[in-house]
């Protein structure tokens, strides 16, 4: 029979980790949660009294805090003593793309999944149920077992995959209601045992038919090659967006047309300047690692070409910049509205808004920067990490406003370059007044009317038409 779990510890903080804690926590108030991280300002942010000021962004995510924060859910700096207490550990750290020795460019990095195996396995006086929540290389759980065992504490571990499935912006409608909850474990008694743990976890909200269970490895695979499936469907539209270009076609009609095909589906089906996050194309990346480690060269090179398209996609959105605005954007004002990866959260990982900004700031435009949940020393960050130019050269030629009309104001073009809903609610002809003639708007996620803007005296550029 399954052990019935009471102290549930995660290492780490971030996007995964804080709200998958937090629901627990609000549909498990039996179950006592405490999320650690070693980063201080982190960790103050989530225990700050106004939940508003969270360090994650998404919608409904304040109030789920609010209602189980104090209760049963804590967050907390003190690693080790969470480690020592919990009976079942959620490793949810970060699982960057290496870049440095074998597999840089490609590979994952799994020092910090090493790190905290270590020091679980030091501070553990008694068994544990470890679950692998960041997304890993297929058969990372071999690694981590092998760690774990050979620390001479006499304590029993059981590893289990539970990859996530949340989609930025809508995390917790994913966590309260998921298409699936996937959970990989041993076939031995011992690792049923613990895989039936964390199935009965879920079951408190989550139906048992939505519940999957498998072995170790596929459940480590299926992660990576979700996420390779839905960013094949992205760079699979935006290849067929350039040619719409070419040929007169329109990528949206394209789009309805063949999303009515049952068996192709509408989703992941909208034309963009090119998709970003933490997880696409870091995870592609480590599925062709994988593929050519095996000698699978052909696998590889197919994976590949998504993230190849998707970097074009970015490429060509900044060379159409500069060539509409008759090839030079030299001390021109560029108006970015919107900076993170995708409406509804403050994530700028990979955002597309990044490489497109570097692209232009090497032709020495100015660029403004209006996004309504990401902070001016992120957007900086965000650039000064590409170590494109200088840091003060990204100070003099960057500034994040707070303001989407100051932004705006005297630029010479706008770039749409997330899909906020507020975007579509402004008032364009005040904007269109206090921009510099002729003015240019480029619509990298096809936010706007089109027809409106261009009547109002907008030059549309949109991408797929």
């Amino acid at each position: 029979m399954a052990k019935k779990i009471t102290k549930i510890c995660c290492i780490g903080a971030g996007y995964v980790g804080g709200p998958t804690m937090a629901v627990i926590a609000q549909k498990c108030p039996g179950i006592q949660v405490t999320v650690v991280d070693l980063n201080q300002a982190r960790i103050a942010a989530w225990n700050d009294p106004d939940t508003e000021n969270i360090p994650v962004y998404e919608p409904g995510l304040s109030a789920v805090v609010a209602e189980a924060r104090g209760r049963n859910l804590f967050f907390s700096t003190n690693v080790d003593e969470a480690i020592a207490e919990a009976e079942m550990i959620f490793i949810s750290v970060n699982t960057p793309t290496k870049t440095y020795g074998t597999g840089k460019g490609m590979a994952a990095d799994l020092k910090y999944i090493e790190l905290c195996a270590r020091q679980i396995a030091r501070v553990s006086k008694t068994d544990k149920i470890i679950v692998e929540k960041s997304t890993l290389p297929v058969r990372t759980a071999e690694a981590v077992k092998s760690i774990l065992q050979n620390t001479g504490n006499n304590v029993q571990f059981q590893i289990l995959s539970n990859p996530e499935f949340l989609a930025e912006g809508t995390a917790v409608e994913d966590l309260h209601a998921p298409d699936r909850i996937l959970i990989g474990g041993d076939p031995t008694e011992e690792g049923q045992e613990a895989l039936q743990a964390l199935v009965d976890v879920y079951a408190n909200w989550v139906p048992r038919e939505k519940i999957l269970t498998t072995n170790l490895w596929s459940s480590e695979l299926s992660k990576l090659t979700a996420n390779a499936f839905l960013a094949q469907r992205v760079s699979s539209i935006n290849a067929l967006s350039e040619l719409c270009e070419h040929t007169g076609a329109d990528v949206f009609e394209v789009a309805r047309s063949i999303g009515t095909d049952s068996r192709i589906g509408p989703k992941f089906l909208n034309a963009s300047v090119g998709f970003g996050g933490s997880c696409f194309q870091k995870d592609i990346l480590n599925l062709v690692y994988i593929a050519r480690s095996y000698g699978l060269q052909q696998v590889a090179d197919y994976w590949e070409q998504v993230i190849i398209m998707n970097d074009h996609q970015k490429r060509r959105f900044g060379t159409k910049i500069v060539r509409t605005l008759y090839n030079t954007v030299s001390g021109k004002k560029i108006a970015f509205l919107g900076w993170a990866f995708k409406k509804d959260t403050n994530d700028t990982r990979e955002s597309a808004a990044i490489y497109v900004a570097d692209d232009l700031l090497n032709e020495q435009a100015n660029i403004a920067v209006y996004d309504p949940k990401v902070t001016a020393d992120q957007i900086q960050g965000d650039l000064n990490y590409l170590h494109s130019r200088s840091e003060a050269e990204n100070s003099a030629l960057v500034t994040a406003v707070t303001d989407p009309y100051e932004c705006c104001k005297g630029a010479h073009a706008i770039a749409i370059m997330t899909e906020w809903d507020e975007f579509k609610t402004y008032d364009w002809e005040r904007i269109y007044a206090n921009m510099t003639k002729p003015a240019f708007l480029f619509d990298g996620r096809n936010v706007v009317d089109r027809k409106k803007l261009s009547d109002i005296g907008f030059k549309v550029y949109s991408i797929g038409k």
